[in-house]
């Protein structure tokens, strides 16, 4: 029972040790989207930023961006990212950090998929990020 319990947040949270800095992670669990919004219960960050929504299958690969939140560097709980296309039950979402630099301005969201101006933070080589089912 707790390997299971283990895999079952392990699927649902992503966690990695920038050198010299703290963990980064998101924490979301699977959640109804039909507000228009999706959350993260947890974030922490070595940089500003932001919590970016890409939509994903069972590849596992990130997709195009569908919704996104600013982020502050640090811990911060309930990130909750505004949705800027429609995100059915059933649809696979990954919850990811993306930095704050390489941009024209400061303060907003510049990335387009494969773009490196606000683009995602990696640590060693990973993405820092979670994967949900939207209900």
């Amino acid at each position: 029972m707790k390997f299971v319990l283990a895999a079952a947040f392990t699927a649902a949270s992503s966690m990695a040790m920038a050198a010299g800095g703290m963990a980064q992670m998101v924490d979301a669990m699977d959640q109804d989207v039909s507000g228009g919004t999706v959350t993260a219960s947890k974030v922490m960050a070595d940089v500003n930023g932001w919590l970016v929504v890409h939509r994903t299958d069972a590849e596992m690969k990130p997709g195009p961006v569908v919704g996104y939140a600013p982020l502050r560097k640090g811990e911060t709980s309930d990130v909750a990212a505004i949705l800027t296309e429609e995100v059915k039950p059933g649809d696979m979402l990954m919850l990811m950090i993306h930095a704050e630099e390489g941009g024209m301005q400061t303060g907003i969201f510049e990335y387009t998929l494969g773009a490196k101006e606000d683009g995602p933070i990696r640590v060693d080589g990973k993405l820092v990020m979670a994967m949900i089912t939207a209900k």
